[in-house]
């Protein structure tokens, strides 16, 4: 799970094309080893090197204005297709924790909060405004407040609580149940109190 997130003022990068897909974020080839290790050289492979694996100018994350990019801003369906957790590992290696759109892959939108990436949809013109804002200037995206900034602009977004808390704390799944250990204790003490038997105790 990634460091927790509360705050992040970074460059922003414009995906801006349609169902990009797993894929394209993570190409086959890097889903061979048996660890997590090296996935930031292979996301978005493809697109930012060329054939001879130079780096290709024309590729946004290859801008020198985009050194240091922990935002992507991206068209519709982004993260479509096969079910790789590799992809939402990469681009935490690569560096990138927020994720803005408008829609998600389902099954990319799952790993990506059960590893601490955020993702925020919003409506097509307020992302449309961010994604002409971060041309010029950093964003900042407030997970406390929910909202962006970009200059004067201010886009408030939604977030689910449960996921917007394990973001800012940096909790996988086993954190956040663990957050309730002292409630799941009491239970179960409660419970066995009226099933001793389920302890090996013959009721009388």
């Amino acid at each position: 799970m990634s460091a927790g997130l509360t705050r992040l003022t970074a460059p922003a990068a414009v995906l801006a094309g349609a169902n990009i897909d797993t894929d394209v974020i993570m190409p086959k080839q890097f889903l061979k080893g048996i660890d997590r290790a090296g996935l930031a050289r292979g996301l978005f492979h493809d697109l930012r090197f060329g054939a001879d694996e130079t780096p290709d100018p024309a590729f946004v994350l290859n801008w020198p204005d985009k050194a240091g990019c922990r935002i992507l801003l991206t068209g519709p369906n982004f993260g479509c297709g096969s079910s790789r957790e590799h992809a939402v590992w990469g681009m935490l290696q690569y560096g990138i924790r927020a994720v803005i759109g408008t829609t998600f892959g389902a099954i990319f939108a799952d790993n990506a909060g059960n590893n601490g990436l955020l993702l925020v949809s919003l409506r097509p013109e307020p992302l449309a405004a961010l994604m002409a804002a971060s041309d010029s200037t950093e964003l900042t995206i407030d997970l406390e407040a929910q909202e962006i900034a970009a200059g004067g602009l201010v886009v408030p977004f939604a977030i689910e609580p449960s996921l917007r808390q394990a973001i800012m704390l940096g909790l996988d799944r086993i954190g956040e149940t663990l957050l309730l250990a002292d409630q799941i204790k009491a239970f179960e003490a409660a419970y066995l109190a009226n099933a001793p038997w389920l302890l090996g105790d013959q009721p009388q």
